[in-house]
């Protein structure tokens, strides 16, 4: 399946180049870009690329934020035709759902997770990415673009109660973008990137609501998207990702959520040369070298994100799939962060765990 995103993805990267006094444009053609590319926004380009490009920028400059400062420039015109429909829904929660079903047309790896506690609200937006392959700078970027969207619509007094970064601390020096772009507590070191909002924040009023041009808006979209963005087999696997950890990755979960009963999804997807199983099968593939590259992450956690019940059931899928068990996989491809690799956790923790969450410690 094509991994594409928006060239919009990259507003705000020649101007972050040029402040940090580097020439982009070796860099640009180094991944097969050119800066003539970015000058339309609603061009597709490869997101592989796109990642590569954020990450050598990055290592280039020595700028550990880059991600972040691109985010600082963003407006909600820059999702393109779906901020049509984002400007104008009655609440930042329905805002949400709207960009929850419009990322496929933003970035077809990108899937936004909304998960609800009791009075807190955590917003994860997970990427469906061959390989191991670094994100810091696309996930910072994702997380920021995120804030901005919300401050957009609940006004610039708003802020998450905290955010979570799966990698270290930057350089103190580069400490005051965080206070800029979030307001809130930076947390480090995390299982994953997330942004946490106070539940009550999703029924606060957007104040440029119309729902009557939101509706008009998304007719419009529908109507001019092009099939090959909205294939079942896409629609399919978002719904496993976003499923995969409360074990409700099931073909009759799926067709219930895309309005289909089960054979009819079952011959779209024949349609489309693939099956369930094996989109299945290739979300948790996935998932399994995305999550188990971070050392951060437990193995345990690993299982629960997946969807197993047990590390046991885990560790006997991943052997059988790449012939190693979990904790040889990691001890290969993934390099100590600065002490013993997972630490006794690393075979499955305890009955007592805390749930799982961006932040290491309960709130």
């Amino acid at each position: 399946m094509a991994e594409l995103a928006r060239t919009a993805s990259l507003t705000g990267y020649l101007a972050v180049m040029q402040s940090l006094g580097v020439d982009p444009r070796p860099l640009l053609r180094e991944v097969g870009f050119s800066a003539d590319l970015l000058a339309d926004p609603d061009q597709y380009i490869s997101t592989r690329a796109l990642r590569q490009l954020l990450e050598r920028s990055a290592e280039v400059t020595g700028c550990a934020t880059l991600g972040l400062r691109m985010a600082e420039k963003r407006a909600i015109s820059d999702l393109g035709v779906s901020s049509l429909v984002l400007a104008h829904e009655p609440t930042l929660g329905y805002v949400l759902k709207a960009l929850g079903e419009s990322l496929g047309r933003i970035n077809s790896n990108l899937v936004l997770q909304v998960t609800e506690f009791d009075q807190e609200v955590e917003l994860r937006q997970a990427f469906s990415l061959d390989g191991p392959k670094s994100t810091r700078q696309a996930s910072d970027l994702g997380i920021g673009v995120l804030a901005r969207l919300c401050s957009g619509i609940l006004g610039h007094g708003w802020a998450p109660l905290s955010v979570c970064f799966a990698h270290e601390a930057p350089p103190p020096s580069e400490r005051a973008i965080y206070d800029c772009l979030f307001r809130c507590t930076p947390y480090f070191d995390c299982e994953y990137n997330s942004l946490t909002l106070k539940k009550r924040d999703l029924d606060m009023p957007n104040l440029r609501a119309d729902q009557a041009l939101a509706r008009h808006a998304r007719e419009l979209i529908e109507a001019a998207s092009a099939p090959d963005q909205r294939t079942t087999g896409r629609e399919v696997e978002q719904m496993i990702l976003l499923s995969l950890s409360s074990g409700r990755a099931t073909i009759q979960h799926c067709a219930a959520s895309i309005g289909l009963s089960v054979r009819n999804l079952q011959r779209m997807l024949d349609v489309e040369g693939t099956s369930f199983s094996k989109l299945l099968q290739d979300v948790r593939v996935r998932s399994a070298t995305q999550h188990l590259a971070n050392p951060r992450v437990r193995i345990t956690h690993v299982a629960q994100m997946l969807g197993y019940g047990s590390t046991g059931a885990f560790t006997r899928w991943h052997t059988q799939t790449f012939g190693l068990s979990p904790q040889q996989w990691r001890a290969r491809h993934v390099a100590k962060p600065g002490g013993p690799k997972d630490a006794p956790n690393d075979g499955g923790a305890a009955d007592g765990d805390t749930p799982l969450r961006g932040r290491r410690s309960p709130r």
